[in-house]
């Protein structure tokens, strides 16, 4: 029993320290980025970005719109939807199921505090979620760059 004590309480205590790292620390999967941007600015770089490489914008939702006409607050918060055929049908091949996180979206938000996000779905997590191998991994790793090199261009900060 104490030793389920223990564990319990090193756990509690792994996700204070993860909370406190902020947005970044505090979601699996997940690859958040600050931007020193506005919302609207960090996605209209996103998009430019994306564009130049010739990739397909699929959608841009202004959630923060969104709920204004629902009545309800919401800081400012943007969801660009954008892929590339030539990239995801393969992985779809492989596994059909990825294509409910395919295209790739990247969601820019304003915390409480005013500071700026951008986060996106990190490819090597959406691989192992939908079971997809080594046989696909150089189209993953070629994901995570493109994604990395377009939150570079759009915050302006590199990693």
């Amino acid at each position: 029993m104490r030793f389920v004590k223990v564990v319990s309480t090193l756990a509690s205590l792994a996700m204070a320290v993860l909370t406190v790292g902020g947005p970044a620390a505090a979601v699996e999967g997940l690859v958040i980025r600050p931007s020193p941007h506005s919302v609207a600015e960090t996605t209209d770089r996103l998009e430019r970005a994306v564009k130049e490489r010739d990739l397909v914008v699929v959608a841009r939702v202004d959630h923060a719109a969104a709920a204004q006409r629902a009545g309800l607050p919401l800081r400012p918060t943007q969801l660009l939807i954008f892929g590339s055929p030539k990239a995801g049908t393969p992985l779809m091949q492989t596994a059909r199921t990825i294509g409910i996180d395919l295209p790739l979206k990247a969601l820019v938000w304003e915390d409480d505090q005013g500071k700026v996000w951008l986060a996106y779905n990190a490819p090597a997590s959406l691989a192992a979620r939908h079971g997809i191998g080594g046989e696909r991994a150089d189209t993953i790793r070629a994901m995570g760059a493109a994604l990395e090199a377009l939150a570079n261009a759009a915050t302006g900060l590199s990693r």
